[in-house]
């Protein structure tokens, strides 16, 4: 059977939303918040988890929206700097999709695992996933994690 865990980035692994005057930024279609974003959790940790569950035999898989309303050129840049933040941070993963805002997650993992764990802060897309199990990323997810080793 192959398994997945699916991230979120914004809220859920990058602190995006606590970086000062995000709003702005992403309406200036500027990408600083995106790249200067601090990591929620201590990423040198879930690195280690992460890589323990690939062993297990666990894909991981980053999907992200990208900024609401943000033009062709500015989708780009910002999904650039999204892949950036992941290496800056070593996040280890298998593939990454920066889809439109909005898009439904499970769309673009759905024919790639049979069975999915999807870890994100909000709780609408939570409660569309229909691949497997979910889980709050407003809660340390490390113990969640950890239960999968």
């Amino acid at each position: 059977m192959t398994k997945m865990i699916v991230f979120d980035m914004d809220g859920t692994i990058a602190d995006l939303y606590g970086v000062d005057g995000w709003l702005d930024y992403l309406l200036k279609e500027d990408t600083f918040p995106y790249e200067n974003a601090k990591p929620l959790y201590n990423m040198s940790e879930l690195s280690d988890i992460l890589k323990s569950l690939q062993k297990k035999g666990f894909r991981i898989a980053v999907t992200t929206w990208l900024a609401k309303n943000g033009s062709a050129e500015y989708n780009k840049r910002t999904a650039y700097a999204k892949v950036n933040w992941l290496k800056k941070y070593n996040f280890p993963y298998d593939e990454i999709h920066c889809v439109k805002y909005g898009t439904t997650k499970a769309n673009c993992t759905r024919k790639k695992a049979d069975f999915q764990i999807l870890v994100d802060d909000n709780m609408q897309v939570r409660k569309g996933w229909n691949l497997g199990l979910t889980i709050d990323a407003t809660q340390n997810i490390f113990s969640a994690l950890k239960t999968f080793l």
